[in-house]
């Protein structure tokens, strides 16, 4: 004990320490200088990104890249600041890496999966997916660890990057196109065809996200399956770009309105399929056989007539259109707190390279 006091005696009556710590200050200065230009960097990307409509996804790229390689760098400037021989890191640099490839290969296959989602064209922060296990929503941020989904419900959905790499994830808004889709219903084995198919394709092209017919892209209705219960048919429709974000209301607005054009057409809805009672009946050879009587469930049965009803309010179509200005909504209030973050308004509930602190 009394070597090592006089071992630190003699350093610092030999003014050593002035010049460390005079390598020391430079190197936080190195340091926080390279993470102020890093988040200086990131907020001006993240504000272009946001007034650019074509290049926002390749903006998004050179702001996650240059901001890791700016820290990166200024951390080793910083070690040889100090006077860390950054040659004879190596020997250091593979022992961690050893280390990382045991103990944190997991931390480290998610951050490369990271990176290879940023530099993925086929998905971008802001396209609407849904994945494997049926989890829908719009991407709002993918961070080093994970990626934030943000659903029509409101709710966040964090998911590993690993998982959307390695699993089958369907992106509703790759391209500017629209995409089809089918809404199954049923009617009595009695309709006539030519007029369901007259009065839903008026009930779907009434909708007001329906797009107008194209040489290639026709709002029809289809006949899918028949049986003793009904007829099967789909109505084949292209919505909007912007509803094929609301996949759920949207289905039920055109539920709705095929149901209320049925009704108000007096088409009948296909019936739940007969019950067959099967009875044995012994007789004897002079007697002529006798039918049973029908029970009150078995009487001939009789059409039915179809009271009008009124049109009733198409909750599922407003709420397509409430939807998307909640989505917009969100999509604001998620930059204000990520520029408040970066201001230092907001405490950091994340590390800045978490998902959604970006």
């Amino acid at each position: 004990m009394d070597q090592l006091i006089e071992s630190a005696r003699t350093w610092l009556a030999s003014g050593r320490w002035i010049v460390f710590g005079g390598k020391l200050l430079a190197a936080v200065a190195i340091m926080g200088g390279a993470y102020l230009l890093a988040r200086t960097l990131r907020a001006g990307l993240d504000r272009l990104r946001r007034r650019s409509s074509n290049g926002a996804s390749l903006i998004y790229v050179v702001e996650k890249v240059a901001g890791y390689l700016i820290l990166v760098v200024g951390a080793l400037l910083g070690l040889e600041a100090v006077g860390v021989n950054l040659s004879s890191f190596s020997v250091f640099a593979g022992a961690v890496g050893v280390g990382l490839g045991l103990g944190l290969q997991g931390i480290v296959r998610e951050f490369v999966s990271g990176l290879v989602l940023i530099f993925d064209p086929s998905i971008r922060v802001g396209d609407f997916v849904e994945t494997e296990t049926g989890v829908r929503g719009e991407i709002v941020e993918v961070g080093a660890r994970a990626t934030l989904l943000r659903t029509n419900d409101a709710l966040y959905v964090v998911i590993p990057n690993s998982k959307m790499t390695q699993s089958q994830v369907t992106n509703c808004t790759l391209s500017e196109m629209s995409r089809r889709i089918h809404v199954p219903f049923s009617v009595a084995a009695a309709a006539d065809k030519a007029r369901v198919r007259e009065v839903v394709l008026a009930a779907a092209k009434a909708l007001p996200f329906t797009l107008r017919d194209h040489e290639r892209r026709n709002t029809q209705v289809w006949l899918t399956g028949f049986s003793g219960a009904g007829l099967n048919f789909e109505l084949i429709v292209w919505p909007t770009l912007r509803s094929s974000r609301h996949p759920a209301s949207m289905h039920a607005a055109y539920t709705w309105a095929i149901h209320e054009a049925l009704l108000a057409a007096g088409i009948e809805t296909a019936a739940a399929p007969n019950v067959v009672r099967v009875e044995a009946v012994t007789a004897r050879r002079d007697e002529k056989p006798t039918r049973a009587p029908r029970t009150p469930q078995e009487k001939r049965p009789t059409r039915r007539r179809i009271a009008k009803v009124e049109a009733s309010p198409n909750d599922a179509m407003t709420a397509v259109f409430d939807d998307a200005i909640s989505n917009d909504r969100a999509r604001g209030i998620e930059r204000s707190e990520r520029e408040a973050r970066r201001q230092g308004a907001l405490p950091a509930n994340a590390p800045e390279d978490a998902p959604g602190s970006n």
